[in-house]
């Protein structure tokens, strides 16, 4: 499905008949975010400056828009149809997710605040295998991230997938959602399930030091890069009949797991100082220590790959579009734009 087929659906928020086509206006501004406008001026400079371009594709009988025309257009138009859209389209390039790594991460837009109105958070799904966006969803604030979260893997076909989610994300309704939409979870455990947390601790401590005679298995990996020296353990058990009543809150949980991160800087002005980190994660997934440790780091990949590149090559956190749903929707047009260039492989070039 092309691009201009999933969006064919979307309503024009116009009630009359105008001289600038709905379709016209997300061509021009796709192709203009594309190539770096952050604001409805900067569409409209680049749109003028490749219009002959442009109508190679659509007609543009009266040229282009003026600012103001795109601002109210895409303030008006419905941000949950356009994602909708947007989802449509990406399930036409990624139809199967089967066996595939699914990262779900929140990420807070700050330059749409305006007065009382606070920014908006959206919570995206990132697929590691092929470093597109997949959806995304608005929620009210970071808090909403746990209603928000199921309302987004229902628009996905998730069946067969690995599903990571930071501790936001550790719920016992969202764990049984994703078991029973036929998929796996790797959740991050952390104080907002306090009960949960200091047991896995005390578990992975006990085991660790030899106080505990209980199964477990460990995988390490060392690198050195950017002046330090970061050694990663994982160690997963299968031992989970322990957690009791808490277990069957936990749908097709089958193994626990720690990830231990020592750091040593390094280099002739440093003084080797040398940092350990341990977080704790839960999952459906068999305990077996490699595979675990390297689904539980390619998560961070929606930080570096995703919202790092949207900060940093798009400038979104300084973007100060803000009236009405065109936050949002310039937020999807991003996402357009970025998945448009992650998915050209003509090129090495970066983003």
């Amino acid at each position: 499905m092309s691009l201009v087929e999933a969006f064919d659906e979307l309503r024009d928020p116009r009630a009359r008949q105008c001289a600038y086509q709905l379709d016209e206006l997300l061509l021009a501004a796709i192709c203009a975010v594309i190539s770096g406008a952050e604001s409805w001026t900067n569409v409209v400079e680049w749109s003028e400056m490749k219009l002959d371009w442009l109508r190679q594709h659509l007609p543009f009988a009266n040229g282009i828009a003026s600012h103001d025309t795109f601002g109210r257009v895409f303030s008006l138009l419905d941000a949950t149809q356009f994602e909708a859209c947007f989802v449509r389209w990406m399930s036409s390039m990624c139809p199967s997710l089967k066996g595939q790594h699914i990262a779900i991460d929140g990420k807070c837009v700050r330059g749409s605040h305006d007065g009382k109105q606070s920014a908006i958070h959206l919570v995206s799904a990132w697929s590691s295998a092929s470093g597109l966006t997949l959806g995304q969803v608005r929620t009210a604030d970071k808090s909403n991230e746990i209603t928000a979260i199921p309302e987004l893997l229902a628009t996905l076909d998730i069946k067969g997938a690995i599903i990571t989610i930071d501790a936001m994300g550790c719920q016992h309704d969202i764990a049984a959602n994703i078991v029973a939409s036929g998929a796996d979870y790797v959740l991050g455990v952390k104080d907002n399930q306090p009960g949960l947390s200091e047991a896995v601790k005390l578990w992975f401590d006990a085991a660790d030091s030899g106080k505990l005679d209980r199964p477990f298995w460990d995988d390490s990996q060392t690198e050195k890069d950017h002046g330090r020296i970061e050694t990663r353990r994982c160690l997963v058990t299968n031992d989970v009949a322990w957690l009791g009543q808490q277990n069957q809150h936990w749908s097709g949980l089958q193994s626990l797991i720690m990830i231990e991160s020592t750091r040593e800087i390094i280099g002739r002005n440093s003084s080797g100082k040398t940092s350990v980190e341990r977080r704790y994660y839960i999952s459906s997934l068999p305990a077996k220590a490699a595979h675990l440790a390297q689904t539980v780091r390619a998560h961070w990949g929606i930080e570096n790959c995703m919202h790092w590149v949207l900060d940093v090559a798009f400038r979104e956190d300084d973007c100060r579009i803000r009236v009405g749903e065109a936050a949002q929707n310039f937020a999807i047009l991003r996402r357009i734009a970025l998945n448009l260039l992650k998915n050209e492989k003509t090129t090495k070039l970066g983003i």
